[in-house]
């Protein structure tokens, strides 16, 4: 009888840290809520979207640091936060700033927005909006040449970075799993 005592504790501390780390993971995959809803209402965005960016591009971790000096849970540059405040009026906006979730995640989903308004002519814009979101404007362009002008499936086809590739299946299927449970979120 003392024999299974020892697999029986180590079963149940595995147990226990399976679902200690389930509940920590989906705390922190929720934390953010509130202000992604409040984002997506201010710039009429789907909060899926808003959040499956958020969970590529940080992880939720808001005080992420990228190397090209993106900033904060979006993963802001310097330019899109400089275009946001100047279209928001914010007056002496600071780049630090965007170490705030809340300012980070509305600066963010207005450059998203942007995106999403910028491909608007395409069969689904949000490969397009994705692709310039990470790889930059002037690969998009050179992206979209024929077909892949409005069909977003011969774009992806034209992406020559296989990360950018990776980048966009990877949001859009999470985008799906959020889209899910958006309801949850309102």
């Amino acid at each position: 009888m003392f024999r299974f005592w020892p697999a029986a504790i180590l079963f149940l501390i595995v147990i226990d840290l399976f679902v200690g780390g389930w509940w920590w993971y989906s705390k922190k995959d929720r934390r953010y809520d509130s202000l992604i809803i409040n984002a997506s209402r201010r710039y009429q965005m789907d909060p899926a979207l808003i959040k499956a960016v958020i969970w590529k591009e940080s992880g939720f971790n808001s005080t992420a640091r990228g190397r090209a000096g993106e900033i904060g849970l979006m993963q802001i540059r310097s330019l899109a936060a400089q275009e946001w405040a100047e279209s928001e009026r914010i007056r002496f906006f600071v780049d630090a700033s965007l170490i705030d979730p809340s300012t980070n995640t509305l600066a963010g989903s207005w450059y998203l927005g942007k995106l999403l308004k910028r491909y608007r002519h395409t069969d689904n814009p949000i490969p397009y909006a994705l692709a310039d979101y990470n790889a930059g404007r002037s690969h998009v362009i050179r992206w979209k040449t024929g077909a892949a002008e409005t069909n977003n499936l011969e774009f992806i086809k034209n992406i020559s970075f296989p990360s950018t590739r990776q980048y966009i299946r990877q949001v859009q299927e999470r985008h799906r799993f959020y889209k899910e449970k958006v309801m949850a979120m309102k």
